[in-house]
Parts: C-alpha cells; sequence; structure tokens
C-alpha cells in the first residue's frame, strides 16, 4: 500500500518562495503518476502541477512560471518549488498519486479524481 507525507509548508510573505516535498512510502512502478493539489478554505481542491509517470509536466495556469514540479530518479520524492507566491496561493497543500497505464492529458493530470492516493496535507500562508 502508497503511503505519502508531505513537509514543507509554512507562513511566508507575498514574493517569498516555498519548497514543498511529499515522501513517498510503499513499492511504486515505473507507470506511477504524481501531483500537487490545494484547497483553501471554503474552496474546492484543485490541481495545481502534475508529473506524467514519463516525467512529462503540467501546470495550472495561476501558477505557471511560479511553481515547479520535480521527484527523484527512484521516485520516492515529488517536489513543488513555489517562487514568487501571493496571497492567494494560501491552501492547503495536497500530493497525490496513481497508478496508470495510459498517459494522462493534461485536464487528467489536474483532476482531482484522476488520483487514488492522498497524503494528509501541508498548509501554506501567504501573507500580502
Amino acid at each position: 500500500q502508497v503511503q505519502l507525507l508531505e513537509a514543507g509548508g509554512g507562513s511566508v510573505q507575498a514574493g517569498g518562495s516555498l519548497r514543498l516535498s511529499c515522501a513517498v512510502f510503499g513499492y511504486i512502478s515505473s507507470s506511477y503518476c504524481m501531483g500537487w493539489f490545494r484547497q483553501a478554505p471554503g474552496k474546492v481542491r484543485e490541481g495545481v502541477a502534475a508529473i506524467n509517470s514519463d516525467g512529462t509536466t503540467t501546470y495550472a495556469d495561476s501558477v505557471k512560471g511560479r511553481f515547479t514540479i520535480s521527484q527523484d530518479d527512484a521516485k520516492n520524492t515529488l517536489n513543488l518549488q513555489m517562487n514568487s507566491l501571493k496571497p492567494e496561493d494560501t491552501a492547503m497543500y495536497y500530493c497525490a498519486g496513481v497508478y496508470r497505464d495510459k498517459f494522462m492529458s493534461a485536464s487528467q493530470a489536474l483532476g482531482v479524481i484522476s488520483y487514488r492516493h492522498w497524503g494528509q496535507g501541508t498548509q501554506v500562508t501567504v501573507s500580502s
């Protein structure tokens, strides 16, 4: 069974940076896809960035050019580098993963329903 554990959240002023990480526990194969999602109070959970099993990445328009998703070669750790943070980036951030036999489209990769495994989340707060 796969378990995901996020770390790295915190409070930062607008314009600052944070780096989130997600540790993967349990065996995963090369067909494992992962992503970062966030949920602000009173809002639905939304996709932020995702990485397909072949390493291709997808970003939400709201974070393009500011956030970078990456993972180590063994796929044991998923990272999200967040630069130029804005108050609207404030949310609980979640790591997610799923086994996929086929390549995911951008909309699938950022879709909450596409994922099976979820972490508990880490809070990011950006003050103005």
